[in-house]
Order: structure tokens, then C-alpha cells, then sequence
């Protein structure tokens, strides 16, 4: 079995550039996000139960999941968010389970990171992973850089991260903090690579002779 490490942070902070860094040094990358979104295409395993369970009405006409009249109920009745989680939650575990399986018979990665916006935001992540890295920045950080990505207000941006767990929260389930305040792309590739050997120096030494 291969060491599981999750990486996780809040929107802007750089999280998925810190995950894919791991990549290129040869590890296997798990997104929770790619697999939520590939659920709910078309064909998806999330459409059936989305349609028996809340209503056809929320599929749109190409067969996937309509965003945005799923996000209007959940702004009304909160409840629709707890219902679309309880069918998707599921399915992201068996399907990032999978993967692990997968990454651990079929390749050589020498890690497996597991990419997970929410791992704060849930309980059930801690006896799944080995250890956590927190991708971190001051708040005014990342919503600077989402409204430069994005071209989002800084009131939905906030709406956004008001949803999320917060710094601290992030910070209580952290190993690892990599510090992302003012990093050029190079340097926060070079931090990526540092804690890369770190992680494989330190799991070495835990392996038997």
C-alpha cells in the first residue's frame, strides 16, 4: 500500500497547482473535484439517483446535472445541498477507493495524493489518510486570485468561503503547511518538490528492512 496524502486548502489558495506539482515528480493524483463533476455528466453515475431521488427536473436536457437550478433550490432550502451530498459522497468514496486500489496494483507512483477541497469539512477523511498538507494564504489572497481567475465579485467570493471551513479549521488537520502567500509559480513548484522529498525520506524510514 502506498502512503495516502491529502492536500487540501480553500479556494484561491492554490491547492490543485500544489496537487498537480506532486504529479510531475511521479505521484498519483486523486480529484475529489474531477470525480464529483464526471458523476454528474451525462451518463454519469449520480444522474439515476439524482433524478428518482430529488427530481427530473434538476437533469438537464443533455442528460447532466443542471447547476444551476440545483444551486437556486439549495440558496432557497439548504436541504438540497444535504440531499445532493448524500447521493454524491458515496460514490466519490467508492470511486476515489478505486483509484487508490488502482494507483497501488497498477503503478509505481510513490505516493498517492489525495486532492480534497472539503477534507476539513468532513470527519470521515482522518482515518483514510496518512498524513495532510494545508495549501495556505491570507484571506484577502484568495480573493484576490479568484477574482483574477474567475472575474467573480469579492460578495461571492465570499459567499463561497463562508461555506468552507476556515483558516484555523484547515490548519488543526495540517502535517504539513505550505506557506503560499507570495510564491511565484517556480518557487511554489520548488516547495512542492522539497516537501516531495521530505514525505518520500520520511516514509523510508518507516519501511522494514
Amino acid at each position: 500500500m502506498r502512503p495516502r496524502i491529502g492536500v487540501t486548502g480553500g479556494i484561491g489558495s492554490g491547492k490543485s497547482t500544489v496537487a498537480q506539482g506532486f504529479a510531475q515528480w511521479g505521484c498519483y493524483v486523486i480529484d475529489a473535484d474531477r470525480i464529483a463533476r464526471e458523476l454528474t455528466l451525462p451518463g454519469g453515475a449520480a444522474i439515476a439517483p439524482i433524478a428518482a431521488q430529488m427530481g427530473a427536473h434538476f437533469i438537464n436536457a443533455d442528460g447532466a446535472l443542471d447547476r444551476a437550478q440545483m444551486r437556486e433550490a439549495a440558496f432557497r432550502d439548504p436541504a438540497y445541498k444535504a440531499r445532493l451530498e448524500g447521493i454524491l459522497h458515496p460514490l466519490i468514496r467508492q470511486q476515489i477507493d478505486q483509484q487508490y486500489q488502482h494507483a497501488c496494483s497498477a503503478t509505481d507512483a510513490p505516493l498517492v495524493i489525495f486532492d480534497i477541497p472539503l477534507l476539513a469539512e468532513s470527519s470521515q477523511w482522518s482515518p483514510r489518510l496518512d498524513q495532510v498538507i494545508v495549501v495556505d494564504c491570507q484571506e484577502s489572497t484568495q480573493i484576490a486570485r479568484v477574482q483574477q481567475r474567475n472575474q467573480l465579485t469579492q460578495a461571492a467570493i465570499e459567499a463561497i468561503m463562508a461555506q468552507q471551513a476556515s483558516r484555523l479549521q484547515r490548519l488543526r488537520k495540517a502535517d504539513w503547511v505550505l506557506w503560499n502567500e507570495t510564491l511565484s509559480l517556480q518557487a511554489l513548484g520548488e516547495a512542492v518538490f522539497d516537501l516531495y522529498n521530505e514525505l518520500i525520506a520520511n516514509y523510508r524510514l518507516l519501511q522494514p528492512d
